[in-house]
């Protein structure tokens, strides 16, 4: 689905999860950056600016941003505001002090006037450019970060759009690892399938329902549901847009389950009816829940969170399990390393030729 047609309400002043997912992105941070262009002293490699600096480009009272420090202090420190002493402290004056001389004229914030209080201060705080952005996320008292909140959200959209080619749907597939999960899973879903031709009366329902019983169990939607949240067409494969950790658990699923059925024909003496086949599912997920725990909330927390981050797509009845993304997020599907599977396809032929050759 193209970002740009389903645009989630975003309300940045409100949602710490959204305000994560944008500070944790460096893709789309890098293109605000190019875009903002907000002259910053270089310290220790990284821009910074004074608290007096902030205020002037929200047009707000620094008492205002005192404030924000105050009630989103853990926060605006994780995004990189620190308070300087001693020889650091020192060493940011003289570099601000070069900055005064190159940015002092012609620009938006007033640098040249930088007040005596700052060359005399034995502690100074000072913010990264997220924790710059932080702030912009959280203030209701300045339009112009109300306007700058517009500006990120269309940025981090046109980034991601950028990055994927504009169509999120398969973005699962631009992990390093989906390939292999996917070939595992289509082996145990053989399997599965031939137990249920094997062990269950014939019956045409027979894999979908079973299918949306795993899936229920995973992630509480059938796959019609699935895929109307995922805005997929009818024809569209569900498994294909799914992520790896979702394709091991249901792979685990229907492997186990394969076994349960097959034990339970040759218990009987007969195939089972659809009635004792769902029955028969009941008794496996009970019996096999606690081990499945961890890897449950491992996969509602993944897909639910990414989902909402990539897709613009809230899985309802997992929204307990969303979170923030961290960088490796991005990274695994945004970075030098992902690429689209028909890319990987092509850069692992010769392994398929060695496999087919055997």
């Amino acid at each position: 689905m193209n970002l740009d047609n389903r645009i989630m309400a975003k309300d940045l002043t409100t949602s710490d999860i959204h305000r994560k997912n944008i500070l944790n992105n460096k893709y789309a941070l890098q293109e605000i950056q190019k875009e903002i262009d907000f002259p910053a002293v270089v310290f220790e490699g990284s821009l910074r600016y004074t608290k007096r600096q902030i205020a002037q480009f929200y047009e707000i009272d620094e008492r205002t941003i005192d404030r924000y420090l105050e009630s989103h202090s853990e926060e605006i420190s994780y995004n990189g505001y620190e308070v300087l002493r001693g020889v650091r402290l020192n060493d940011f004056k003289s570099l601000y002090d070069e900055f005064q001389k190159q940015y002092g004229n012609g620009n938006d914030i007033d640098v040249a006037t930088m007040d005596e209080s700052i060359k005399k201060t034995s502690v100074l705080g000072i913010f990264s450019f997220r924790s710059f952005l932080n702030i912009g996320m959280l203030l209701n008292e300045s339009e112009r970060a109300k306007q700058l909140r517009s500006l990120i959200l269309d940025i981090v959209i046109d980034t991601i759009n950028a990055k994927i080619g504009g169509n999120t749907k398969y973005i699962n597939q631009r992990e390093e690892e989906f390939l292999p999960s996917a070939i595992r899973e289509f082996n145990y879903r053989e399997a599965f399938t031939n137990a249920l031709d094997n062990c269950v009366v014939e019956n045409k329902w027979k894999y979908a329902q079973l299918t949306d019983a795993v899936y229920k169990s995973i992630f509480h939607e059938n796959s019609k549901e699935y895929k109307k949240i995922l805005n997929l067409k009818a024809k569209d494969s569900a498994r294909e847009t799914m992520y790896t950790e979702v394709l091991d658990l249901i792979a685990a699923y229907e492997n186990g389950f394969a076994v349960f059925i097959c034990n339970k024909k040759e218990e009987i003496g007969r195939k089972l009816t659809m009635s004792e086949a769902n029955s028969l599912f009941k008794l496996f997920e009970s019996s096999h829940n606690a081990a499945f725990i961890p890897l449950l909330e491992k996969a509602r927390t993944l897909m639910a969170s990414r989902d909402m981050a990539f897709r613009d797509a809230l899985h309802e009845k997992l929204k307990n399990y969303v979170t923030h993304l961290n960088a490796d997020d991005f990274e695994k599907f945004l970075g030098e390393k992902s690429m689209t599977l028909e890319e990987r396809l092509k850069e692992n032929i010769d392994v398929f030729k060695r496999l087919k050759d055997r």
